[in-house]
């Protein structure tokens, strides 16, 4: 017999496998995904879901398709809601803490609580990116923030309304175009795939199967 665990979706118990994923568990139990599953694999945050585990009083976040299921966790999924995007131009932008003044003036309102480092999906320092932020370090804001998915589980624990994620996104888009060193390897390649010079092993890559596809991208070297 499989292991199963006892949960609940939005107050309702279910038996399901414990070796599932939340998302799955929640098919498993009958649920038909169609909002809030995104690329089901890890990293789009479009799953942010929030649980509890019975006779234990924290409030835990997590992304459904890469949490399995635990005895007595209660859960309910994140409805979707817009962070608040500020409109702007990048390219009549500077780099100045002035931007952030402007952009995002909530942010210098942090009371310092942390809640938002807690309910990060993604183990990042968010309070910490939001103070490189605050002091106009974009380059250091962009390095903290790099791997944010943009899952808002920060915005939604901030009692000072900040939404992180695109605090995080403009630092790294000004870093991107005012500060960090061009990347000249990345121009040549560019202007050589435009060119065509890559356009056969494009069209090789496009014909091998999936399977091939996930082993070459698993086993690809990656540059420090």
């Amino acid at each position: 017999m499989e292991n199963m665990v006892n949960v609940y979706f939005f107050g309702k118990k279910y038996s399901v496998p414990g070796a599932l994923t939340i998302m799955a568990a929640m098919e498993y139990a009958g649920y038909t995904l169609k909002r809030g599953c995104g690329c089901r694999h890890g990293f789009c945050g479009a799953c942010a879901t929030m649980y509890r585990i019975k006779g234990q009083n924290e409030l835990k976040t997590c992304l459904a398709c890469s949490t399995k299921v635990e005895e007595g966790m209660y859960i309910a999924s994140i409805p979707f809601f817009p962070t608040d995007k500020r409109t702007y131009e990048i390219n009549e932008l500077e780099a100045k803490q002035q931007v952030m003044m402007e952009l995002y003036p909530e942010i210098y309102s942090c009371i310092g609580c942390n809640a938002c480092t807690k309910a990060c999906t993604q183990s990042l320092n968010v309070m910490q990116y939001i103070a490189y932020a605050q002091r106009g370090d974009f380059a250091k804001c962009a390095e903290e923030s790099f791997d944010c998915v943009g899952c808002g589980c920060c915005s939604v624990r901030c009692p000072a309304g900040i939404s992180h994620p695109m605090v995080g996104l403009l630092a790294r888009r000004l870093n991107g175009k005012y500060i960090a060193n061009e990347a000249q390897h990345l121009t040549k390649r560019v202007e050589e795939i435009n060119a065509g010079e890559f356009d056969e092993m494009i069209e090789a890559y496009m014909n091998k199967p999936v399977a091939e596809m996930q082993d070459l991208y698993n086993n690809r070297d990656i540059e420090k």
